[in-house]
């Protein structure tokens, strides 16, 4: 029997949801079916890939090792299809694009406009997610791009940086700092609530470092999964937030306060796979994103 693609993609699927009806649900093909061209693959590379003999289908040590150079046979073909259907003139093309929660607030609306109006063709596919799922997308090849902070990436992993992002005290228009012009020492945070983002976001981790390395202490009040749930807390309560410059510049009914000593800044990366197929599509997005950033970046 001849290796054909859907054997490999076959296996795959079994070895991702560690049963066989699963799978063949998922490949919206029979059960019997499944099981038979598993075996059919077995017999043509002459060794046992899946371990049967428990509740959950595993793979053997051989099929480990098959489905690691299997995976990347079909990135490799995936990358091929889209080279073969590149459009230099940019005429059409896509970008899958992810970024960590933040920065669907402030940064891809300004991404989104400028990549239409220089390219209509060419659509965007975005997506949030955190930074460890984002590398493991790209890594994967289910991403082509990814906008995240600078850190040690995984192996195989690279980027562009891209500009320096500042955080400060973020209050709406009723709150008692709102018209304040000098920096808030951050032990005055104390006297101040706050309603954060919760402690799954890189950001939150970022702040809770900060406030730990100063010794302040003050009261979490909410704490949100979510940007525009902060925005809007902070603009109809007394509730202080923190959040980058950039968000409370967009929104008339916020005020940044500036903090002392001030958060650290944090660089914002283009993150790409080393040897990934970049179409025309994605290197325009990515001279896009950076002719953005040296307009924006102070530094």
């Amino acid at each position: 029997m001849a290796l054909e693609l859907r054997h490999l993609r076959y296996l795959l699927a079994v070895a991702e949801h560690g049963n066989f009806t699963r799978a063949a649900e998922d490949l919206r093909i029979s059960q019997p079916t499944l099981s038979q061209q598993i075996k059919q693959l077995e017999r043509t590379v002459g060794v046992q890939l899946l371990d049967r003999s428990g509740r959950a289908v595993r793979p053997t040590d051989a099929g480990l090792a098959y489905l690691h150079y299997a995976r990347r046979a079909l990135q490799d073909l995936a990358a091929a299809e889209r080279a073969v259907h590149d459009v230099q003139d940019l005429s059409r093309g896509s970008v899958r694009l992810a970024m960590t929660p933040t920065f669907t607030a402030y940064l891809i609306g300004p991404l989104a406009e400028l990549l239409h109006a220089r390219h209509p063709g060419i659509s965007l596919d975005v997506r949030e997610m955190t930074q460890d799922q984002l590398e493991a997308g790209l890594l994967a090849d289910e991403l082509d791009l990814g906008i995240a902070f600078h850190r040690p990436h995984p192996p195989g992993i690279t980027g562009t940086d891209l500009y320096a992002e500042t955080l400060s005290l973020v209050v709406g228009t009723c709150h008692p700092c709102a018209d304040r012009t000098e920096p808030l020492p951050v032990r005055e945070l104390d006297r101040h609530p706050l309603a954060l983002l919760s402690g799954d976001f890189a950001t939150r981790v970022h702040i809770d470092a900060y406030l730990a390395r100063h010794g302040a202490t003050p009261r979490t009040m909410v704490e949100a999964n979510s940007i525009s749930a902060l925005t809007e807390i902070v603009q109809h309560t007394p509730l202080a937030t923190v959040l980058p410059d950039a968000i409370a510049h967009h929104h008339p009914q916020l005020r940044p306060v500036p903090l002392e000593p001030a958060l650290p800044a944090r660089t914002v990366t283009l993150l790409h796979r080393e040897t990934a197929y970049r179409s025309a599509a994605v290197r325009a997005f990515t001279e896009l994103a950076c002719r953005w950033a040296e307009g924006r970046d102070p530094r």
